[in-house]
């Protein structure tokens, strides 16, 4: 038998009004009553009545979008991709950012039952083991943006490990021979198979050279930092491979500030083309990434019920600017 709304106010100890309030976000519920609610909620699986209901019925006709963060071009492209496709099919966003932090991501989703028909989920956490069913009502669509296979939901990611080879490629094509990469966070997944791109592409084209690679955080800050840092080294690279464009963008200020030509002493790419990576001096080449398109696929998934399980990745497309032009040492 499926389990009711009583099961779980006799569980917590509290009445259905409380259990209604707790599970719809309510303000005039007390935090400590409040979370014993939702913990027990989990525990039993719960899913309110309409949360479970297809996402066809459009019983409120809004959708969680919940997000790392909604800083920065590459959330703000994705947010507008997802945007335009909420507006074509008459839906409202219900929108949430975690900063990286697991158990704000697991109340964020939890805070989205009884108000989504669906929500669309970007998070480093999907490969922990029970994390997504702790936090997601069982019966709630979901599609999940950036991340590893999962078996109960649809994927749509960039296909960030072939996008970090084809760069590579291009830039030992173009004569470099040492190759320095900024990766991105540890817990991300893009940034794990951008920096695993640039290790198998390097050692299958250039097997005698050496990986060299610098810490980054995807934002412009640590950009700066290991532009700093590949200054003061002793050997200087030819060529630095960004895992993002922000960084690219912030070691491209880093080498301005002290002097270096780029490309002329160094080069320089970025994945993603954010809108301002055409715009800055050199202008950027990178590796061309339609996030609106990846935000639009990903609410179209989930408007056609894509199947769990499916996986469809988006190829970036590689784009030769100034600032990795070949040239003449």
């Amino acid at each position: 038998m499926s389990v009711t709304i009583k099961d779980v106010a006799r569980e917590a100890n509290v009445s259905v009004a409380t259990v209604s309030r707790a599970l719809n976000g309510h303000d005039n519920v007390a935090e400590e009553v409040r979370k014993r609610v939702l913990g027990v909620a989990d525990r039993l699986r719960y899913s309110p009545h309409h949360a479970a209901r297809s996402l066809s019925s459009r019983r409120t006709q809004t959708i969680g979008v919940v997000l790392p963060d909604l800083y920065g071009e590459f959330f703000s492209e994705l947010m507008r991709g997802i945007d335009v496709v909420a507006r074509e099919r008459g839906l409202h966003l219900l929108v949430s950012s975690y900063h990286g932090d697991p158990e704000e991501q697991g109340a964020a989703l939890r805070a989205m039952r009884g108000r989504v028909d669906g929500l669309l989920v970007m998070s480093p956490f999907v490969g922990e083991r029970g994390f997504l069913e702790r936090s997601l009502a069982p019966a709630l669509p979901a599609v999940l943006i950036n991340s590893g296979d999962a078996d109960d939901h649809p994927v749509i990611r960039v296909d960030s490990y072939g996008g970090a080879r084809a760069m590579v490629r291009h830039l030992v094509e173009a004569g470099h021979r040492h190759i320095a990469f900024i990766a991105g966070p540890d817990g991300n997944f893009d940034a794990r198979e951008r920096l695993r791109g640039y290790r198998d592409a390097l050692a299958e084209m250039l097997p005698d050279a050496e990986s060299r690679v610098l810490p980054g955080d995807f934002d412009e800050a640590s950009g700066h930092r290991a532009g700093r840092e590949l200054l003061a080294a002793d050997a200087r690279p030819d060529a630095v491979f960004a895992a993002n464009d922000m960084m690219a963008l912030g070691c491209l200020f880093a080498f301005s500030q002290a002097g270096v030509r780029v490309p002329d002493d160094i080069a320089l790419a970025g994945f993603d083309d954010i809108p301002l990576a055409r715009y800055v001096h050199p202008s950027l080449t990178t590796m061309r990434v339609d996030i609106a398109e990846l935000g639009g696929a990903a609410l179209r998934a989930l408007l056609q019920g894509n199947g769990n399980g499916s996986v469809t990745a988006l190829v970036p497309e590689l784009a030769i600017r100034e600032s990795s032009r070949a040239v003449r040492r």
